[in-house]
């Protein structure tokens, strides 16, 4: 191995050095406490260390890093805590993620560090949000990801280079070549000759070195990192490399050739630079002798505070607590719903989309770091023309037309919380959201409850039938996210409160889905307030008082409730629009079985598995003693939403409604 020392100074190599060989005697104790039972679960990094070493000393402190498994001397070189880091190990309440993640699942805001989820793509995307924070403050800065040859096949990987590109965002992605993703080797994960080979696909350029050798990663890292300063361009770096142990400590290494082993421990990065800096008389036997006292020395006294972590108990209040970052609402923002006091008065008759139109507009003014990004918001003005004429207004920085890559444009969102941005995210259809779920219900909406970094994104769902759009097009899918702690799921019915929801949700610092009704855009119309105001997110609204049965719904089943109640003025109807199904407002869910004893829960989703299912098993628990009827659930059929206009009536729950009211009130 050849070693080029270029103009680096003795203190500069000698740093290299330690850096390189800290994380390596670590794992060397990690393993011994892996045997005794004082930690559950390993992944090695040995025999890759130079990559994450020399990445992070090539970049500036203050700088994000997104890294994975194989990846402590990321977290070492920004000089985490050693005795914090074994706690995390640990699974103690005192680790950086309390207990809640696993060895390197997690990140740290103070070290510019993102903790990295189990699919190994998504931190890709997250590098890209961070570039473009980066971007739009015009900082002369870079940020850095690292995947696995193995990830290089994930969706991810394409769709977080192909928006860097085309976006021109001064982002780094490492490839850890180490030739096998768990047991799989290189020829079974793809067949180009190079990995780098992929970057002209993208539109940029890409290196391939050795990712064994200190001094070529560090000095190439540090190079690339001026080329993507200087000309706000991505790269790509595919470091060749291998992991002396398996895939975590469980797996072993059996599939792997014995002489595959003896090839590469000759290529062992540590062994070798050390004996480059013995042979140039940088460092002597003794010295290096004396740095791994150090090190063991520090190491020893580092385990000292730590306790067994796993025994330790736990609040279940403050497990509640952190699925959130905590909001403070502007209290003078807010509508007072019982007397709608509003400072200016003056409202207006807007429909439903103009009503989210004046929501996104004003907080656009609010935010000077709100950016709305999504497939033809720009100068098209968004699939429904909610965003028409923002991009003369506020400039295609801040109203970003997206490529078709919705899980990275999600995981952009992320990355721009990271830099203290706020994203609004257009979802053109709700149906679509299927290709940007991992980002959302694994990133978004883990990452507070993880190691407490707030996700301040909104993604915009218009969703829902009425409109002979067919499967694809008019699914109801709130659902699958109210099963989605860290979450919050809104979903308005009127203009009004789409307009104060929505303010709230962009205040808000924690992710929200914002449904949206596609049948209500153009065909409700009620008066909003003209001024800048925030509903509270987790209230329901009382739409109607009365005293035979309760309708509990949201969306379009708030106005097929009020229709059926002003064509059935026999029957004392009372409507609770939940607006929130994430977190449910549980008290008035109370009072409105309390106020009539039978209950109607109506919702446009299907049956099994909605909502609605989830509402009628808490009013069983709570509610019972007040109850004068079996709950009842109106939903939609449990089939997909057929195009044709008449299947798609006797799809909708609407279409049963008479029939399920009349069954309640003859019980």
């Amino acid at each position: 191995m050849h070693f080029n020392r270029k103009d680096f100074s003795n203190e500069e190599l000698i740093n290299l050095y330690k850096n390189l060989l800290f994380p390596r005697m670590i794992e060397e104790k990690m393993l011994v406490l892996l045997r005794q039972g004082k930690i559950t679960k390993w992944f090695s990094g040995i025999g890759q260390e130079a990559i994450s070493v020399g990445a992070t000393l090539a970049m500036q402190p203050d700088e994000w890093i997104m890294p994975l498994h194989r990846n402590l001397g990321v977290f070492t070189s920004r000089k985490m805590p050693l005795h914090k880091l074994f706690m995390q190990w640990q699974g103690s309440r005192e680790g950086y993620s309390k207990g809640r993640e696993r060895s390197f699942h997690f990140g740290s805001k103070e070290h510019f560090i993102c903790g990295m989820i189990s699919h190994l793509g998504p931190q890709l995307a997250i590098a890209d949000g961070v570039a473009l924070a980066y971007k739009l403050k015009k900082q002369n800065k870079v940020s850095l990801a690292f995947t696995g040859e193995g990830g290089t096949s994930e969706g991810d990987f394409h769709e977080a280079l192909n928006v860097a590109a085309v976006w021109h965002l001064p982002v780094i992605f490492i490839i850890e070549n180490n030739g096998y993703g768990l047991s799989t080797p290189i020829n079974e994960q793809y067949s180009c000759e190079k990995l780098i080979d992929k970057a002209k696909g993208y539109g940029m350029e890409g290196v391939q070195i050795d990712g064994n050798n200190i001094l070529e990663v560090y000095d190439t890292i540090k190079g690339v990192r001026e080329y993507c300063i200087k000309n706000q361009k991505p790269y790509l770096i595919e470091c060749l490399t291998f992991r002396m142990r398996g895939h975590e400590e469980a797996s072993g290494t059996k599939y792997i050739a014995k002489e595959r082993f003896e090839e590469w421990s000759k290529k062992d990065p540590i062994k070798n630079y050390q004996r480059f800096l013995i042979e140039q008389k940088i460092l002597s036997e003794i010295e290096v002798a004396d740095i791994r006292n150090d090190f063991k020395n520090d190491i020893d006294a580092s385990l000292n505070p730590t306790s067994g972590g796993i025994s330790e108990s736990f609040s279940i209040e403050n497990e509640l607590k952190d699925l959130y970052a905590e909001n403070t609402p502007n209290v003078k923002r807010q509508m007072s719903e019982k007397s709608s006091r509003f400072t200016s008065h003056v409202s207006r008759q807007l429909k439903f989309f103009e009503a989210i139109k004046e929501a996104l507009h004003q907080s656009m003014k609010q935010h000077a770091n709100l950016i709305l990004m999504g497939q033809d918001i720009a100068e098209y003005g968004g699939a429904f023309k909610i965003t028409e004429n923002f991009v003369e207004e506020f400039g295609k920085e801040r109203v970003r037309n997206t490529p078709l890559c919705e899980s990275a444009i999600v995981g952009t969102a992320l990355g721009l919380s990271l830099e203290g941005y706020k994203s609004v995210m257009e979802m053109q259809f709700a149906d679509f959201v299927t290709v940007g779920f991992n980002q959302i219900v694994n990133n978004l909406a883990k990452i507070h409850y993880r190691w407490g970094q707030n996700a301040d994104v909104v993604i915009r769902m218009p969703t829902g039938g009425g409109v002979g759009a067919g499967p694809f097009h008019s699914q109801s899918n709130e659902a699958w996210f109210v099963h989605t702690p860290g979450l919050k799921v809104v979903y308005p019915s009127s203009p009004k409160d789409a307009k104060g929801l929505l303010i709230a949700a962009i205040n808000d610092p924690n992710p929200i889905l914002f449904f949206e009704h596609k049948a209500l855009y153009r065909s409700v119309t009620g008066n909003v307030p003209e001024e800048h105001y925030e509903i509270e997110i987790g209230k329901a609204n009382i739409v109607k008082a009365g005293e035979d049965i309760s309708i509990i719904t949201y969306g379009a089943g708030v106005h097929w409730a009020l229709e059926y109640a002003d064509e059935h003025k026999n029957i004392s109807i009372h409507i609770l629009d939940l607006r929130t199904l994430l977190p449910l407002d549980y008290t008035a869910i109370k009072e409105s079985v309390r106020n009539t004893g039978k209950v109607l829960i109506l919702h446009e989703d299907t049956l099994v598995g909605g909502i609605g299912g989830e509402i009628s098993a808490w009013i069983n628990e709570n509610c019972f003693e007040w109850l004068d009827a079996p709950v009842i659930r109106c939903a939609s059929l449990d089939t997909p939403i057929p195009f044709n206009v008449a299947l798609e009536k006797n799809f909708m729950a609407h279409f049963r409604l008479n029939e399920y009211v009349r069954k309640l009130i003859n019980y």
